[in-house]
């Protein structure tokens, strides 16, 4: 079982401390404290959003939100500037738990929360993160304070159905990453970079290989000259490898 430093151990157990550096449930935790700090900002910026949902992912984290409008590059950055001030309060981050009928009253004005509230079975534990003027349902876990958290950045905005559904109103969701150093963060900020350039949607543009149609379908690209003589050099490669190998292709 995973937990977070508030739990009480009342019987023997075989423990594990997870950090950071050694496991990515470590980092998930950390990535997860973080979502709720950007969440705390944007309700300091944009009182009147409405939550989703905001998970540890494998590579950072994200948060849904309900707003007016979509988010802006402008609000992306007013956002991380007021995610580092929550970071510098060191707000306390505190765990508590309550039955359903009065985790729906707290939640009364937060539509997506009551969702996933009345879908959990009577008798379960409901449990909430409290974070100064932020609180929001959570299993957790989560970090003490928001202090632990050091190097955030916000990498980019996207629109999001609800739970996944082109049914459900589309919410704005952010993505971000952050690191226990600024070091750390500046070489995963240049590793995105280097991918960005490596990317073969930008390579095939660039040296004419490939190219895509609406009319076909962007899933099919169609090869160009150049991408036509790659494709046959691969194809031999993998010919003559084969035959070394004494593989034999029957049509």
């Amino acid at each position: 079982e995973i937990k977070d430093l508030r739990y009480t151990i009342e019987e023997d157990s075989e423990v594990e401390i997870l950090t950071f550096d050694n496991s990515l449930e470590g980092k998930k935790a950390y990535w997860h404290t973080t979502s709720h700090i950007m969440a705390q900002a944007v309700k300091r910026l944009f009182p009147n959003v409405k939550f989703a949902i905001g998970p540890a992912i494998e590579n950072g984290f994200y948060y849904d939100f309900d707003v007016e409008k979509p988010f802006t590059d402008e609000d992306k950055a007013r956002i991380e500037e007021e995610m580092k001030k929550i970071i510098k309060e060191d707000v306390k981050i505190e765990k508590f738990s309550l039955p359903k009928k009065e985790a729906l009253e707290l939640m009364k004005d937060q539509p997506y929360k009551q969702e996933l509230i009345e879908e959990l079975p009577e008798g379960e534990e409901i449990s909430f993160y409290k974070q100064g003027d932020f609180t929001d349902l959570c299993a957790g876990p989560h970090l003490m304070s928001t202090g632990k958290v050091k190097a955030v950045k916000l990498l980019s905005t996207s629109g999001a159905y609800w739970r996944g559904n082109e049914n459900n109103k589309m919410l704005q969701r952010i993505y971000g990453v952050c690191f226990r150093k600024e070091e750390d963060l500046n070489e995963y900020l240049h590793e995105l970079e280097e991918r960005k350039a490596r990317d073969h949607r930008k390579i095939g543009k660039e040296l004419n290989i490939f190219m895509a149609h609406d009319l076909v379908g962007k899933g099919m690209p169609l090869w160009l000259p150049n991408g036509s003589i790659v494709r046959k050099e691969l194809e031999n490669y993998i010919y003559h490898k084969e035959n070394r190998l004494g593989y034999h292709h029957v049509y």
